[in-house]
């Protein structure tokens, strides 16, 4: 997780998961190894999983410095957000990657977001996963902690459910019963699964 800036404009000094927009790239970005069968088919209703993929695997780069890749060269010129993915000789893997929530902010904030949050095995990381050095200054005090201490941080309220979740899932769940999805898109806030 990582802390961020007091002067941000959006959750300002609060601990978050490293995440962003797909960008518009996103689709055509190689990935070595695709989504498992199951979470591509959980984001059936989003046009793009694979760009979905590829983003998360990005904004971890870009914020983090850690590289969910496997060794490969770049068919062709890397693009400028990939420029040190393509230096450290990665291409992006997905295969790591788990769908594990999604939820759409309620009307009237400031900022809208329709977020998928994917969590994967630390296994997954190309180097050193306590090498933050790559890492942009959008987030700082970026650290591994435990899910109890996570629970203590200045959090967003999405992502203490979402850090609920997880635990649950990493106590035994199976996830066999969908993904948790938050839906304020409408008028009447709606809490289903997406199977």
């Amino acid at each position: 997780m990582g802390q961020r800036g007091a002067a941000a404009a959006f959750m300002p000094s609060k601990f978050v998961f490293p995440g962003g927009a797909v960008d518009a790239g996103d689709a055509t970005i190689p990935l070595v190894t695709p989504l498992p069968v199951i979470c591509a088919a959980r984001l059936s209703d989003a046009p793009g999983h694979h760009a979905l993929a590829v983003a998360a695997i990005r904004e971890l780069w870009e914020e983090t410095g850690l590289a969910l890749g496997t060794p490969a060269t770049w068919p062709g010129a890397a693009p400028g957000d990939w420029q040190g993915f393509a230096t450290h000789g990665l291409l992006p893997a997905a295969a790591s990657l788990r769908f594990v929530f999604r939820a759409i902010t309620p009307p009237g904030r400031t900022r809208r977001f329709d977020a998928r949050f994917f969590l994967a095995d630390a296994a997954g990381i190309a180097g050193d996963p306590d090498d933050f050095g790559a890492a942009s200054d959008e987030l700082s005090h970026l650290h591994w902690i435990g899910l109890a201490e996570a629970r203590s941080l200045d959090l967003p309220f999405i992502t203490e459910v979402v850090l609920s979740e997880v635990s649950a899932l990493l106590r035994g769940g199976s996830g066999e019963a969908g993904v948790p999805f938050f839906d304020n898109s409408g008028s009447v806030p709606t809490f289903r699964r997406l199977i």
